[in-house]
């Protein structure tokens, strides 16, 4: 790959990445703040600036290894969590729903006008259009992957706190510990199923079937909806 490849590879793939965690994490943090909790407001993380945001695994190492092992067919990453002091929330067991919520809403917010701007490409000069292109079809994929994975119900994903938040006590309590845990339990499910299945013959690729099909039928519903297809 010569180097004006790569850098072509890199921009429209590192963009689209970086606003969609950038947009994930500032809608968490503004959300909360609009409820009560200016933790994050104080700490400088409502905030369009990625550096804010950025993880050196979540956000460059582990999407740059999902990119490389999938050919480009599978890529998400994560920033550092924005800090939310519940207690502080107006209701804090609604509340967390609702900040828990904003993340992988504004996601898909961003999907939705990804699709929109593919009709503005036949505007533009061929090569414009074609790097646009690129980076509209990646930050489509992108911000529908990282909605339908923080979604499930796992914390600490954005679905386990909307689970906690939902469930009765006593089935809310049990699955709240395993936030520690659960980082461990979603790369495992990432990297070391598919491994095992891939030694032994089987098809245990969970992070597919729970997160990649449903992202692939959600962004087809986006481009339908938008009129794009």
């Amino acid at each position: 790959m010569n180097t004006d490849t790569l850098m072509f590879t890199l921009s429209v793939w590192a963009l689209p990445l970086l606003l969609a965690i950038t947009l994930h994490e500032a809608a968490h943090g503004f959300v909360a703040w609009r409820l009560g909790d200016d933790t994050a407001k104080r700490m400088g993380r409502v905030t369009f600036n990625p550096i804010r945001h950025i993880d050196p695994f979540g956000t460059l190492l582990m999407p740059a290894l999902m990119l490389f092992a999938s050919s480009g067919g599978m890529m998400f990453g994560f920033a550092k969590p924005v800090p939310v002091n519940f207690a502080r929330l107006t209701n804090p067991r609604r509340d967390m729903v609702l900040v828990a919520l904003a993340g992988p809403g504004a996601n898909i917010m961003l999907a939705v006008a990804s699709a929109l701007l593919f009709h503005t490409l036949s505007l533009l000069p061929m090569e414009v259009a074609r790097w646009l292109f690129h980076n509209l079809q990646n930050s489509l994929w992108i911000n529908v992957l990282l909605a339908v994975f923080n979604m499930i119900p796992l914390p600490p994903l954005d679905g386990g706190r909307v689970a906690v938040g939902l469930l009765p006590r006593a089935l809310a309590m049990p699955l709240a510990r395993l936030e520690r845990a659960g980082i461990f339990i979603i790369l495992g499910g990432i990297f070391l199923l598919p491994w095992l299945g891939g030694r032994l013959g089987l098809d245990l690729n969970v992070f597919w079937w729970l997160v990649g099909a449903p992202a692939a039928e959600l962004s087809e519903f986006i481009l339908r909806l938008t009129g794009v297809v």
